[in-house]
């Protein structure tokens, strides 16, 4: 088991931070929606877009004090809290929740926040957080650029999961699931600030899900989905990316494979059609959830298959990190055997369908 580290671990002040975070990120929620409202931070339909009436987009402010207030109150009790690092974090966390509100409102240019999260993902670095796996032996010549890949690395998660909140709940349940998969994966690797950011995280997403599942009342925004990928980014570079092992850099992306796989053939989809640097952000309908509603399925439907696979990468990542053969043979087995089950009641429901279909055109007077 040489990913696992064994630490003390307080449980009772991690579940303690999950609970708190989902209480008070539920009870904010109404109130972020109304506040959304007050400041004008609307998000009226696009031709992309799957809604039809203005909906209010900074929601994700009920997520943002979910995290914020708990993480107070869990200083308190959790010394990891008063660390350089922390603080790091922290500053950064700010920054980016205001430089989403005010895009949310505003519509910042996407200039404007790349130089934001820059200036953030130099803070985090200059606090001691850096992505120390370049320094394993094998790859000691990447070493000068702990760096920078440490800064692309917040810089790309930061985005990515603004760029799949395409669906009424996706990019808040996904990122719970991907929050919950870290902190595993975190507890691992015997990172307990770590552990108490994505418990927190995971708390203050899933407080938000139900009033932004579909039929949604509020969006998240930018306020949210920013800060998200940020804390998202920062907890794996303290918990994961600490193993020093280049079996880290597999488990993580298994983590966050979906914001990370979505985010990577956005860019490159984007790029490849305008052959211009410059349009990676430029928003467009080639995203997976947007490939399902293309494909026939409902909102609901498409969210639930991305919850699904998220779930089941999540499961790949701690399997991996765990590191035992038995576990992982159980795990191919089992899911060998749902893949079997869900072709077959693709096809049965797909002839049902048919077989329907049929029935009504015979049925049709002449």
């Amino acid at each position: 088991m040489m990913y696992m580290v064994y630490t003390e671990h307080d449980w009772l002040l991690y579940l303690a931070a999950f609970a708190c975070a989902f209480g008070i990120a539920l009870v904010a929620t109404p109130y972020a929606k109304t506040l959304a409202f007050r400041l004008n931070a609307v998000q009226h339909p696009r031709a992309r877009d799957m809604h039809s009436k203005p909906m209010p987009r900074m929601g994700g402010v009920a997520i943002v004090i979910g995290f914020i207030a708990t993480a107070g109150i869990m200083a308190l009790f959790f010394p990891y809290f008063r660390t350089l690092e922390f603080v790091g974090f922290a500053v950064g966390a700010i920054i980016i929740a205001v430089t989403g509100a005010v895009d949310d409102i505003r519509d910042l240019k996407s200039s404007t926040k790349l130089i934001i999260q820059i200036i953030v993902a130099i803070i985090i670095v200059a606090s001691g957080t850096r992505i120390e796996i370049v320094m394993w032996p094998i790859t000691a010549y990447l070493q000068p650029f702990s760096i920078p890949i440490t800064i692309f690395w917040i810089i790309g998660m930061t985005n990515a999961v603004n760029l799949i909140d395409g669906l009424d709940g996706l990019a808040a349940g996904v990122s719970a699931i991907g929050a919950l998969c870290l902190m595993v994966l975190c507890l691992l690797s015997g990172s307990p600030l770590a552990v108490m950011l994505s418990a927190t995280l995971a708390g203050s997403c899933l407080g938000f899900l139900p009033r932004n599942f579909n039929p949604a009342e509020v969006f998240m925004g930018d306020a949210g989905a920013l800060f998200i990928g940020y804390v998202l980014a920062v907890s794996s570079i303290m918990g994961v990316f600490k193993g020093y092992t280049l079996l880290a850099i597999l488990v993580v992306f298994f983590a966050l494979c979906l914001p990370i796989f979505d985010t990577v053939f956005a860019v490159v989809r984007r790029i490849y059609k305008t052959r211009k640097l410059s349009s990676w952000n430029v928003a467009d309908r080639g995203h997976m959830h947007h490939r399902l509603i293309d494909a026939g399925f409902s909102q609901k439907q498409s969210v639930v298959m991305m919850y699904g696979l998220s779930a089941v990468t999540a499961i790949i990542a701690v399997v991996i990190a765990i590191q035992d053969i038995r576990a992982i043979l159980v795990t191919v087995i089992c899911l060998l055997a749902l893949f079997m089950v869900l072709h077959v009641y693709r096809k049965r429901t797909g002839k049902a369908a048919s077989e329907g279909q049929e029935k009504e055109v015979l049925e049709e007077p002449s």
